[in-house]
């Protein structure tokens, strides 16, 4: 559910229909419609302008994407209003990253936890951003108008471009807001989306990771969890209440709504609601594709990323500076390598590629029945199976350049970021050069400025790079990646610079990796920033880390070219196949696949079996917390004067009869993204925070099992207990709306 590295988005790349309430990711504009009278059935207590309105305040005017730009086209997390004054909860690990960046040995956050005592100590965080949803309107006519089914691939994307581009301009009201279009049902459908940006958002606070973290990698994905999952944020404004950047002048956000807390907690049954900005699922995606997955792109990965992690512990273990550098860097790497061997173990438990192939022999079947169907549907799991055959063909080289080579180790991606100024630092060819002399001047003097311009950028960049860089940590994973590069690659597959290096050094990859470090300007800050005050492009062209940085760009362009075509040959398919799913089932109720755009999803509070034998029930309390402490293992540390309170039960208003709940299980499908979101009560009441999915249903994202899936949540009470009880944060408190209901009267009977 975390955030997934960049370069492994660029290899992973929707519903079947409504079989279950708890099933499905809505798009808010369609609740009344859709959804409204099975949710009121199921529990819900708001009317459906209480929900979405873009008139009147309503629920998604409380619900924020988090992001690292002004102009973010997807989210990372997801986030909630709690105040009048834009107090933001959202996970504990999608605050993750700036806790990092602002903590230090002598200031460490993570370890300490964060706490600001007033507004003017609440910390700036000039990468984030959030986004508040204004409306969304259906645009397929409008965007499939451009298009036609005699159009190449290349040519209808063209159309489909401009004319979103053209859609993009219109709507914004010149610049005042972001504004985004999508596909959905692989392209059978479009949406608008418009969003106000604020990018002045503060840290308030956090608590240590002994509580944000409790059981990290460990228990990641697991249940029974006991994690308090929770970050604390501020939106801020300009004095005139728009969206402005950072300044001592802002003031925090007054908002259109904000959600309510309960202190009411859960009962099994009761209705849930989440509302976020679900990232990526793939629910029509066919046999040929799960096959592609568990056979040719999962293994590679969970390889490198498995040995990455090993590599960056044995240095974090060791040293503490180390351990608050890589921190952010190896739990995101370690998400995704845990989520892709759960998604592994289970597509192959619950048979899933089998599952689909049922699906396709129904396709198949319905399509031959009718010669007209026939005709435009014939071709389309024929296409798709050669399609992937293709992409298979190639992806395993790709793989192993990107995320052993150019992925690998930071130095090199480092390196990389510096290739404009090689360009930059190119003498002018006299040929390009006007014949007028003050022309020519003028050229020469353009120049001059754009290479300052990109010095005085990449001087930023080196000093954000180094705060969380550890060159010894760096040159141990640059000799393990290419361990692993050159295992699983013949000779002809790897990039010639690779190998010119590797026989200099007699095959000795350690020698290697010391030679490459001993002798960039990339290794050091003194080194580089030295290069900086006196860039020239002779040091640029023969350093080894940028050789090796354009030898794994220029192989990967030579494999790109292969894996992109077969990738492009697919979506026509795709397409075609959703469009026919619904046609044959046009009795379902088809939701699509999430792709960074706001939905609600509904569901109740449940247990589940997931094995024979077995039976989780759908709460933990702080007793557990007791029962996992380990000193001996920083996973599984609990903090003194929070084992003080559990142990004397000093739970506050926040605890019922000696007990206080941590976390509870819901229905409701959710996936990456969701990280953050509220979880809600049928009053539209905050009683929780989504963080995570269970090991057992980890194969969710490509086909939801209703027995087995369950949302794993923070309970809101949990959070509160730790804010005002262990961190003494009272006037966070006193910022919320709190809300009880009045106990029931003893019923007596009459005699």
């Amino acid at each position: 559910m975390k955030k997934i590295t960049l370069i492994l988005l660029f290899f992973l790349s929707v519903s079947f229909g409504k079989a279950y309430a708890d099933e499905g990711m809505w798009l808010p504009m369609f609740v009344e419609r859709l959804n409204y009278v099975d949710m009121q059935k199921a529990g819900l207590q708001l009317t459906a302008e209480e929900i979405y309105s873009i008139n009147n305040s309503s629920i998604k005017d409380a619900i924020v994407g988090l992001s690292n730009g002004p102009t973010p086209s997807g989210y990372f997390c997801t986030g909630e209003i709690v105040s009048d004054q834009g107090l933001l909860f959202t996970n504990h690990h999608c605050g993750y990253d700036n806790i990092q960046k602002h903590s230090t040995i002598e200031h460490d956050y993570l370890t300490d936890g964060f706490w600001a005592a007033s507004l003017a100590e609440e910390l700036p965080n000039p990468d984030m951003s959030v986004s508040f949803l204004i409306k969304m309107a259906d645009v397929t006519d409008s965007v499939l108008s451009v298009v036609n089914d005699t159009m190449s691939v290349q040519d209808r994307s063209a159309a489909i471009r401009k004319k979103t581009g053209d859609l993009r301009k219109a709507w914004s009201e010149e610049g005042k807001y972001n504004v985004v279009v999508k596909s959905f049902f692989e392209g059978n459908e479009y949406y608008l989306f418009v969003y106000e940006v604020y990018t002045d958002i503060r840290l308030v606070g956090a608590p240590p990771s002994a509580v944000g973290k409790f059981g990290g990698d460990t228990d990641n994905w697991m249940w029974p969890r006991h994690t308090g999952d929770f970050s604390i944020f501020r939106v801020y404004t300009g004095p005139d209440g728009r969206p402005a950047d950072y300044s001592t002048e802002n003031i925090p956000l007054k908002p259109k709504h904000h959600l309510p807390v309960s202190l009411d907690g859960v009962e099994k049954g009761d209705f849930t609601m989440i509302w976020g900005f679900p990232g990526s699922t793939d629910r029509y995606l066919s046999s040929f594709g799960v096959d592609f997955n568990l056979e040719k792109q999962y293994p590679a990965i969970i390889e490198l990323f498995g040995d990455k992690l090993e590599t960056w512990k044995e240095f974090m273990d060791a040293d503490q500076k180390v351990k608050i550098q890589y921190a952010s860097k190896h739990a995101v790497t370690a998400n995704s390598w845990k989520y892709l061997i759960g998604q592994t173990r289970g597509l192959k438990r619950l048979n899933v590629k089998e599952k689909k192939e049922f699906l396709e022999n129904d396709f198949s079947a319905w399509v031959a029945a009718d010669n007209e169907r026939s005709k435009k549907y014939g071709d389309v799991l024929s296409t798709m199976a050669k399609g992937y055959e293709q992409m298979g063909a190639t992806i395993e080289p790709m793989l192993y350049t990107n995320l052993a080579g150019m992925g690998g180790a930071e130095i090199i991606g480092f390196a990389m970021e510096f290739n404009s100024l090689k360009e930059l630092l190119k003498p002018i060819d006299k040929k390009e050069l006007p014949k007028e002399k003050d022309m020519a001047k003028k050229m020469i003097a353009d120049r001059k400025e754009q290479v300052s311009t990109t010095i005085t950028g990449l001087k930023e960049a080196v000093k954000e790079h180094f705060k969380d860089y550890y060159a010894p940590a760096d040159q141990k994973v640059l000799q393990v990646m290419l361990e692993k590069y050159t295992k699983n690659l013949a000779v002809e597959m790897q990039t010639p610079v690779l190998v010119k290096m590797l026989d200099k050094q007699d095959g000795n990859l350690a020698a290697l990796a010391a030679n490459l470090f001993a002798n960039s300007i990339f290794s050091s800050e003194a080194k580089i920033n030295a290069f900086l005050a006196k860039p020239d492009l002779k040091t640029l062209e023969k350093d080894p880390a940028m050789q090796l940085a354009d030898g794994f760009m220029s192989k990967t362009m030579e494999l790109a070219g292969g894996f992109r075509a077969a990738q492009a040959s697919l979506a026509p398919a795709k397409r075609l196949f959703v469009d026919g799913l619904r046609k044959m089932q046009p009795e379902k109720v088809f939701y699509p696949d999430a792709n960074s755009t706001m939905r609600m999803t509904y569901g109740s509070v449940q247990d589940y079996i997931p094995a024979d034998a077995v039976h989780f029930d759908y709460v933990t309390t702080t007793n557990g917390i007791i029962e996992k402490e380990d000193p001996s293992n920083d996973e599984f540390i609990v903090p003194a004067y929070l084992k003080e309170l559990i142990e004397k039960q000093d739970f506050g208003p926040y605890g019922v009869d000696g007990k206080l709940v941590t976390c509870f299980l819901s229905t409701n499908d959710i996936t990456g993204g969701n990280s953050g979101s509220p979880i809600m009560n049928g009053k539209g009441e905050l009683i929780g925070l989504a963080f995570d999915g269970n090991w057992e249903a980890m194969s969710g994202d490509i086909a939801f099992e209703p027995a087995l899936q369950r949302t794993i949540n923070v309970d809101i009470r949990y959070v509160l207990f730790i804010i005002d009880k262990y961190a003494g944060a009272t006037r966070l408190i006193d910022e919320l709306t709190i809300r009880k209901s009045e106990p029931k009267p003893i019923r007596t009977e009459a005699f």
